[in-house]
């Protein structure tokens, strides 16, 4: 088969690794009739070992040369193949709760990630080859560099783990990053609900919109020294202090306060 060269608007870089192929697919424990979609299958490096696991295995790849290689794999009759951009892809046509694995693009990472975040009801877990410095955002807690509205918004769907580092020559061709898979498991509730949830999206975003400013200044627009300190935030705290569950807390204070102003 002629050999497959590395597309750079694709943002593909190939995993070669055995040691950390293996760990991936043990983390993912893939089991013979569990629902998995792999996001950008490439060289087929972990494709291989989860099909050898699993009955049927869906696959999202938009790169056509990839897909003509996949249809003639030995074992191509378990593969599912779903032609076009994930970015694009409809998860929920994929009935029942999913596994999703993937070396993910670094120039799709992070709105693939909140795409994700919309059918995380129907997920079972996610297992990601991402940047690094990506994954330390998602994990970070307050009061560090890394904190900021990526880690907030997905520790609102999920509980994350850092499980695995990934130098540059595991791949082919090598990044000029390091790379790390993370664990991202759907918990619904694990730091409040928002009942209203595009209101909290709205908050954090602007809550980290200058990091070098205080809360106070961040929100003037939305919320007033007296309601942050009616949730516990102190006015002249940066966002990067404020744990998540305090902007879910300040969210739904405002959101009830409005609500009874209206009434």
């Amino acid at each position: 088969m002629k050999e497959h060269k590395a597309r750079k608007r694709f943002g593909q870089n190939f995993l070669q690794d055995t040691r950390i192929i293996a760990d991936i697919v043990n983390a993912v424990r893939p089991q013979p009739g569990d629902t998995v979609i792999e996001i950008g299958p490439g060289l087929a490096a972990i494709t291989e070992p989860l099909a050898r696991k699993l009955d049927r295995l869906h696959v999202v790849e938009i790169d056509r040369d990839i897909i003509a290689r996949l249809k003639n794999l030995s074992f191509a009759d378990k593969l599912v193949i779903h032609e076009g951009d994930v970015l694009q892809f409809d998860f929920r046509s994929v009935p029942g709760r999913k596994k999703i694995v993937g070396n993910l693009p670094y120039n799709i990472s992070t709105p693939l990630l909140f795409r994700l975040s919309e059918v995380a009801d129907e997920v079972a877990e996610m297992h990601f080859m991402l940047q690094k410095e990506v994954v330390e955002r998602m994990v970070a807690e307050p009061k560090t560099n890394d904190y900021g509205r990526l880690g907030v918004m997905l520790q609102y769907f999920f509980e994350m783990e850092h499980l695995i580092d990934v130098p540059p020559e595991s791949f082919d061709p090598a990044p000029k990053v390091d790379s790390a898979v993370v664990r991202m498991i759907p918990l619904p509730g694990r730091i409040g609900v928002a009942q209203d949830f595009e209101h909290f999206a709205k908050l954090v975003k602007q809550a980290f919109h200058q990091r070098r400013k205080t809360i106070r200044n961040n929100l003037k627009e939305l919320a007033g020294d007296e309601d942050l300190q009616a949730v516990g935030i102190n006015p002249q705290d940066r966002a990067e202090h404020i744990a998540p569950e305090l902007y879910v807390k300040l969210s739904n204070y405002l959101a009830g306060k409005s609500l009874s102003v209206k009434a």
